[in-house]
């Protein structure tokens, strides 16, 4: 698959200007569209620390200002928004998130994009990504996945860090007093998956299991089949902290499981 950014003015490390004074009048009003599809949901389905952040963050007028945004992130948790012209190598992803920087993507969906898009683009990774960076605990947790990304680089346990990446950060669900709710920025940002995570009964819904995680394949073309489910992201960040050199052992001689 080609990539879709513009990756010609990308420094070393993959960052790019945002340059927001390029954006159409047409692009902040797709966005504006999205983010006020997904407002009508997330009081549902999204999970309480994601819907209080949200409440901080001016994002509803168009695509935010990343230097505004990193301003706030930075006084809060210190972690700041870094520009990227979209997907960008492992080893610059990890090193972003190992010094408590998140990539967002620079460019928006067409409008024929409106419910499925295929690369993440600015509304899936701000709207999805950057809230959460708010809560102390999460933003920690982000920030240990990141320097655990270039570990498993020498190891080469990618494609198990990446799972678990998708079955927590992209697709995870939490406990609530209200039941479960979807944290997972790949959730939050999608117009069907929301609602079909939470309430429906096609799913498999399993508590967090780290080894799991990592040996469960996943799926990038449809709705998920499985999601992992954590109590809290104390429990996250608690059960993901040992070494993983010897889980990654252990999980490297047992068959991958079907999504």
């Amino acid at each position: 698959m080609s990539l879709r950014g513009d990756y010609n003015l990308a420094a070393s490390d993959f960052s790019v200007e945002q340059d927001w004074s390029a954006y159409s009048e047409e692009e902040h009003a797709l966005f504006r569209r999205l983010f006020e599809r997904q407002s009508r949901l997330v009081p549902r389905y999204a999970c309480p620390e994601w819907i209080e952040a949200i409440a901080g963050l001016d994002a509803g007028g168009g695509i935010p200002k990343f230097d505004r945004v990193s301003a706030q992130l930075r006084a809060k948790t210190g972690w700041e928004i870094v520009a990227v012209p979209g997907l960008i190598p492992d080893e610059a992803f990890f090193t972003h998130l190992a010094n408590r920087r998140f990539p967002v993507t620079v460019w928006l969906r067409k409008p024929e994009e409106f419910d499925y898009i295929i690369e993440p683009d600015v509304f899936h990774d701000f709207f999805g990504h950057v809230p959460l960076l708010f809560d102390w605990v999460y933003a920690d947790h982000l920030h240990e996945y990141g320097k655990g990304g270039l570990k498993a680089m020498r190891l080469d346990t990618v494609k198990m860090l990446a799972r678990l990446y998708w079955y927590t950060i992209e697709f995870g669900l939490i406990k609530t007093p209200a039941g479960v709710r979807a944290y997972g920025a790949g959730l939050i940002s999608s117009g069907g998956e929301l609602a079909y995570c939470v309430e429906d009964t096609a799913p498999k819904r399993l508590d967090f299991d780290l080894e799991r995680a990592l040996r469960t394949d996943y799926l990038i073309d449809r709705y998920q089949s499985t999601y992992f489910v954590i109590d809290s992201f104390a429990q996250l960040m608690r059960d993901t902290a040992p070494d993983f050199t010897a889980i990654y052992e252990r999980v490297r001689a047992l068959p991958a499981l079907a999504p």
